[in-house]
């Protein structure tokens, strides 16, 4: 059964006073972004929004949940059919690197062929959002890239949400194409986030390598819900003021090792279980991509304010040199790390209080 509710989703300020078009559909809800954005739009519009999962995914049940692989145009149909969706929020696609590397008609049935699927039941009217990713770009270069930056994906992943993005841009104009980096929050299964891979790892005694050079731009999914949903309660308008593709990475670039510096640390575990590597060490299989940081400064422009705080909200749970997880202040743990990593201490409701700091 699906687990109720990880946190409360009431109206807070960053959520959007216009309410999107309904009823909403939201696919890919086994996903870190697609299942938190789902708890969060179906607190706030209690039987109007349906969230799909893959047909064998038999674990993940509850009201509001379709078993649906977004690949199966009947079954997707069927589905329009029965709730006239007025919009739809894609977070469905296969992001397991190396199974689509292993697999590519698999990567591609999922994240292109389930999208031309999806287009085909959109009317005209329809409120369309699609997640892409921050790997449809190699990251051999600075980083910080903008949407007008040409795209190189190293990986079978990156290159089907590339031409999914192509897809959704050509088909449907007034839908937005939202880039994420790595979504923060909690998971399902326990196991599907960046958060959960690491942490999992720690728990069992088990070591975890992670890049020095591969860096993102990490968002939580508490900001990422606010935001998609003042997309969503956009223009209908192919000139609206999200139609079009943005960058919706955080202000903060950490790399993959830094990442799993916060998680050790913050949740208190064995900091030996650490180990860190350039992505040259990886092997090729998958593919690493480098510096794919995100400059969403466009996406800010269009809301009129940043839409992302830093992960980690708190600026002294940045790591500052590679032995940083080494050091303790005592009062790490596992509910440190649920309250201030999965959930954004910003949000009231989110978890306890926190001190004022500057890192807001």
């Amino acid at each position: 059964m699906m687990p109720e509710n990880p946190r409360p989703a009431p109206t807070l300020s960053g959520a959007s006073a216009l309410k999107p078009p309904l009823p909403l559909l939201i696919t890919g809800i086994a996903g870190v972004a697609g299942y938190n954005a789902f708890h969060y739009f179906r607190a706030r519009y209690p039987g109007q929004v349906i969230g799909t999962r893959r047909a064998d995914n038999r674990r993940l049940t509850g009201e509001g949940v379709a078993a649906c692989d977004i690949h199966d145009p009947t079954r997707l149909e069927s589905l329009f059919q029965q709730h006239s969706f007025a919009a739809v929020l894609n977070a469905e696609g296969t992001c397991a690197l190396r199974s689509c590397e292993l697999d590519p008609p698999l990567a591609w049935r999922i994240n292109v062929l389930g999208v031309a699927n999806l287009l085909r039941l959109l009317q005209p009217t329809t409120r369309l959002v699609h997640l892409s990713v921050d790997l449809v770009f190699s990251g051999n270069g600075a980083g910080d890239y903008l949407e007008t930056d040409p795209t190189d994906p190293v990986t079978v992943y990156g290159k089907t949400m590339r031409q999914s993005e192509r897809l959704v841009l050509d088909s449907h104009p007034a839908a937005t194409v939202l880039r994420i980096s790595l979504p923060m929050g909690i998971s399902f299964n326990g196991h599907a986030g960046a958060i959960d891979w690491i942490q999992a790892r720690f728990q069992a005694s088990k070591p975890a390598t992670l890049y020095y050079d591969e860096v993102r731009t990490p968002t939580y999914t508490d900001c990422l819900n606010r935001t998609l949903e003042r997309i969503l309660a956009g223009s209908n308008r192919g000139d609206g003021p999200f139609a079009g593709l943005f960058h919706a990475g955080g202000p903060r670039q950490l790399s993959l090792y830094q990442i799993a510096q916060i998680v050790n640390r913050i949740g208190g575990y064995d900091p030996d279980l650490l180990i860190g590597c350039p992505r040259q060490a990886a092997g090729p299989i998958p593919p690493r991509a480098g510096n794919v940081t995100l400059d969403s400064s466009r996406l800010a422009a269009q809301l009129g304010s940043a839409p992302f705080t830093p992960w980690p909200l708190d600026g002294s749970q940045v790591p500052t040199d590679r032995q940083w997880h080494h050091v303790r202040q005592g009062d790490e743990s596992p509910d440190l790390l649920i309250n201030t990593l999965y959930r954004n201490p910003a949000y009231p409701g989110n978890g306890p209080e926190r001190p004022d700091t500057d890192h807001h």
